[in-house]
């Protein structure tokens, strides 16, 4: 029997996870392992397989959202920045997509006319989206 690493697994059901975890086919794992199905299913069935699995699952979407987290300021204000587009319909989409963007709700509003509704948005260029749209046309630069 292949020895086995401290985690519990052997380094063919390691090896077997990384490529379960790549999107390698399942017939294509069973044929470069030399596996059969009914092994296959047994590790599928085990604790510590699936464990081990799961964990880099975990591990991936954690990693995913530090980059969206990373990005998010950044994708913000370019929306913002398309609310002033020469081209109406972008300008009408992009507020549309920021007044559906989740809001904080921890934090208690004390002057509205000094609200920051979100990063780099103010009550004034919030009032500016909501005209774009309301149909009111392009809004005006600030002087």
């Amino acid at each position: 029997m292949a020895k086995k690493k401290s985690s519990g697994l052997t380094p063919k059901q390691l090896r077997v996870i990384e490529d379960l975890f790549t999107g390698v086919d399942e017939m294509e794992i069973l044929r470069k392992h030399k596996l059969s199905r009914k092994v296959f299913r047994r590790w599928m069935d085990e604790e510590t397989f699936m464990g081990e699995l799961r964990c880099r699952m975990r591990s991936a979407k954690l990693q995913s959202e530090m980059v969206i987290s990373r990005y998010a300021q950044m994708a913000a204000m370019k929306l913002v920045q398309l609310t002033d587009s020469e081209k109406e319909e972008t300008a009408r989409k992009a507020c549309l997509d920021i007044i559906s963007l989740p809001m904080p709700e921890d934090k208690p509003v004390e002057d509205a006319d000094d609200v920051r509704l979100a990063e780099g948005l103010t009550t004034q260029m919030a009032s500016r989206l909501l005209e774009v749209m309301a149909g009111g046309g392009k809004a005006k630069k600030d002087s």
